[in-house]
């Protein structure tokens, strides 16, 4: 049985990687930060499918529970092969009102969190492990005032990806970016009033489903992708065409 650690799954595409990795027989660690009720419900559909599951409190933004977090997940299952990154924040705001903390709090989260997280990975993991991370459609295209922030720490993740790609590809690790165009999420409420222009900027239109990047994501988890490594794979309904 595999593996695998979700950083970020308690909701959205992150609780929908956590799922398919289950349901595609995975033992899935995940972390959660601010909802504790989704992360217990999410341990329960998962053991009362059969499955194997656990939950771990930890906010990207702190190094040290990251590496806890690795460390959990080995301890409680034995082992790691899967890593997947999906812990991240949105915030918008134009650069003349953009406060420091936070683009800090971005900044830690979107990218030191994820160098913390795949550092820690790939040192747990044995050859042949697969990491994972979820970036944006928006470190390739802007597309709106006041995204810049948000934009930078999308493009910075796919960078780190390549490189870590070299780094650990001696090791047959892989490391890959799946960029989500608009997504049906959290950070995309039905109710948002921009919801309705998004929609036209997507040839398909309509969002994207979390589901949907959950399957990309387990073909790049899943030994069928093993010659595939420091790649970003857009899925966004041709927004970026």
């Amino acid at each position: 049985m595999k593996v695998a650690l979700v950083m970020g799954g308690a909701r959205g595409i992150g609780a929908a990687v956590v799922q398919r990795l289950a349901k595609d027989g995975a033992a899935v660690a995940f972390t959660y930060i601010s909802s504790p009720d989704k992360a217990n419900d999410l341990v329960a559909s998962i053991e009362a499918a059969g499955g194997k599951a656990m939950s771990i409190r930890a906010d990207s933004a702190n190094p040290e529970a990251v590496q806890a977090a690795v460390e959990s997940t080995v301890a409680h299952f034995g082992k790691l092969d899967i890593l997947v990154n999906s812990a991240g924040i949105l915030h918008l705001e134009s650069v003349e009102n953009f406060k420091l903390e936070d683009f800090d709090r971005m900044v830690d989260i979107n990218v030191r969190g994820v160098f913390v997280a795949v550092q820690a990975a790939a040192k747990a993991m044995k050859e042949g492990g697969r990491i994972v991370t979820i970036g944006s459609v928006s470190g390739v295209k802007v597309g709106f005032a006041g995204s810049s922030v948000y934009s930078m720490t999308k493009a910075a993740v796919a960078t780190l990806v390549r490189g870590f790609a070299l780094d650990l590809a001696p090791r047959g690790i892989t490391v890959n970016n799946v960029q989500p165009g608009p997504t049906a999420t959290d950070m995309n409420p039905p109710d948002a009033p921009y919801l309705d222009a998004v929609r036209n900027m997507v040839p398909l239109k309509r969002l994207g489903q979390a589901g949907e990047i959950a399957s990309m994501v387990a073909y790049l988890a899943s030994d069928e992708a093993s010659f595939v490594t420091g790649s970003s794979f857009t899925v966004d309904g041709g927004y970026t065409a």
